[in-house]
């Protein structure tokens, strides 16, 4: 249907930093996320819940809805002060969430056991996109959906760290990854005023996985939502497929 392309398509986001010379005692761990749509499903579902969301709220599409600045009600929330009326839209977008469907893989690094473990570690964000592009595969590979060229849509951080970005992506999918073979994907770079919808729900759902990993036994409604969308092995595990802890 989409020509020489995959019916699959991609978003990227991140929660915490993936700096290990100051590590955030309250949040020490970088979270990566990669939201994983049918295109069907996204241009069916996924834009019009959200696109309607924004009419409803803000009177127009503009507004991008990011995490942080919905927790801490600042920009274009400050509305949401009002405890009532920010538990209302809360409770709205996590309904969107859970009628969206996508499928879930995350990989969550430790950060002080990470870099504990190292003489010389690795940059975090390219273990975490490493592990989470072999998940991918082998998840397009269950779909047998690995015919055509999928995209990887990831959020522009700067020109020093997109490039470094871009070449460990090539790395990856040269063939430096745990399967030894060249991977299908291919990446691209928006801006971060960028007002899409797969870029967004990915952001939401960055920070409560990260809280969950932290905190397992604490109440996290929103991560409760999105545990379902989690990709999962045949025993319905999602541990070491669609949630990889390291380390």
């Amino acid at each position: 249907m989409y020509k020489n392309f995959s019916d699959f398509i991609v978003y990227v986001d991140e929660s915490g930093d993936h700096g290990l010379i100051t590590i955030d005692s309250y949040y020490p761990v970088f979270v990566l996320v990669f939201c994983i749509f049918k295109k069907d499903d996204y241009i069916n579902t996924a834009v019009p819940l959200l696109q309607r969301f924004k009419f409803a709220h803000f009177g127009h599409d503009q507004t991008i809805l990011h995490e942080t600045d919905i927790r801490k009600d600042r920009g274009g929330f400050t509305f949401l002060k009002s405890q009532a009326v920010k538990i209302a839209f809360l409770d709205e977008l996590t309904s969107i969430i859970q009628k969206t469907p996508f499928v879930l893989i995350s990989t969550v690094i430790k950060k002080e056991p990470y870099r504990q473990r190292y003489n010389v570690p690795e940059n975090p964000y390219h273990v975490a996109l490493r592990y989470g592009l072999e998940r991918i595969f082998y998840f397009m590979t269950e779909q047998q959906a690995n015919v055509g060229a999928t995209h990887v849509v990831v959020e522009k951080r700067g020109k020093s760290e997109d490039d470094e970005l871009e070449l460990e992506f090539r790395r990856v999918c040269d063939g430096f990854n745990y399967l030894q073979k060249p991977l299908p994907f291919e990446l691209v770079f928006a801006d971060k005023k960028s007002n899409s919808t797969g870029l967004q729900l990915a952001d939401l759902i960055a920070r409560p996985i990260g809280l969950h990993v932290l905190k397992p036994e604490q109440e996290n409604r929103a991560f409760a939502i999105i545990d379902g969308k989690f990709y999962r092995n045949g025993k319905g595990s999602k541990e070491g497929y669609g949630l990889k802890c390291f380390p």
